[in-house]
């Protein structure tokens, strides 16, 4: 796989552009990492605008993801799905570049 890719699985697609038909914005989902959480890094989900000139774009039915360079190093090759459990409804990255993660799933360390 090439590691500058990601996949926005069609479950996740789903969500966001049902999200975004609800908010009235575009349905792009920007992921991004920051520092924080139990195990050293977090993700954060939100809607964007608009990509920025050089953020990953990955399309993917009704929707868009994009990743902003810097946290793509952290998670590229990365899938990105919106899963449904009795614990609640998130969206969900499984990062191969992850060595650990929380339980919640939220954060991880490389």
């Amino acid at each position: 796989m090439d590691m500058q890719t990601m996949t926005l699985s069609p479950s996740a697609a789903a969500r966001v552009a049902a999200i975004a038909a609800k908010q009235g914005k575009p349905a792009i989902l920007r992921l991004a990492v920051e520092g924080g959480g139990c195990s050293g890094f977090q993700y954060r989900f939100g809607l964007a605008e608009s990509a920025e000139a050089d953020d990953l774009v990955v399309e993917a039915g009704e929707a868009t993801l994009v990743v902003d360079p810097v946290s793509l190093d952290l998670v590229a090759g990365s899938t990105v799905d919106f899963v449904e459990s009795l614990g609640g409804s998130a969206f969900q990255v499984t990062n191969p570049n992850a060595a650990s993660g929380c339980g919640c799933g939220s954060s991880f360390a490389i």
